[in-house]
């Protein structure tokens, strides 16, 4: 699996207009350097997707994010064009599609998702924050998707 993710990296890298062009004024150097970096990042970015224990991934009409810790990743694209959060995905990161949530005024009343795993003792109003697994439970409520749902990890 680390080839390909390694590969998929590597072609994203290289498909950027930047680096695209780059490599077509002979800059080959250049590119490849800057090509390595961002692989480097993103494997940066892949591995605390994996480690910290609120990382996740939410997709809606807005476009795709990858939340970690106190760094967000993002595109307006769908995941579906979003390598990186798809290969986050693709190794475990849990997934939450927002795109079938019709209220969206519930919606952006939800709390956040607190950075340090905990949450706050009310729930509720601006600027409070809550677990993954207790943020999960109410957009599932209002219709999202989940995959790699982290509360089927938990014992009762």
């Amino acid at each position: 699996m680390q080839t390909d993710v390694l590969r998929v990296l590597r072609a994203t890298a290289a498909s950027w207009w930047r680096h695209k062009e780059l490599r077509r004024t002979g800059q080959l150097e250049l590119a490849r350097r800057l090509e390595r970096k961002t692989v480097l990042r993103d494997l940066g970015y892949l591995r605390q997707a994996a480690t910290l224990p609120n990382a996740h991934v939410i997709c809606g009409e807005g476009g795709t994010f990858i939340h970690l810790d106190w760094t967000t990743v993002s595109t307006l694209a769908p995941i579906e064009r979003f390598p990186l959060a798809t290969l986050a995905v693709a190794r475990g990161t849990p997934f939450i599609d927002i795109r079938p949530v019709t209220d969206v005024i519930a919606f952006a009343n939800l709390p956040r998702v607190a950075r340090d795993g905990s949450g706050d003792p009310e729930p509720s109003g601006s600027g409070k924050s809550v677990s993954l697994t207790t943020y999960i439970d109410t957009v599932e409520a209002l219709g999202a998707w989940i995959i790699n749902d982290p509360r089927s990890h938990q014992s009762p």
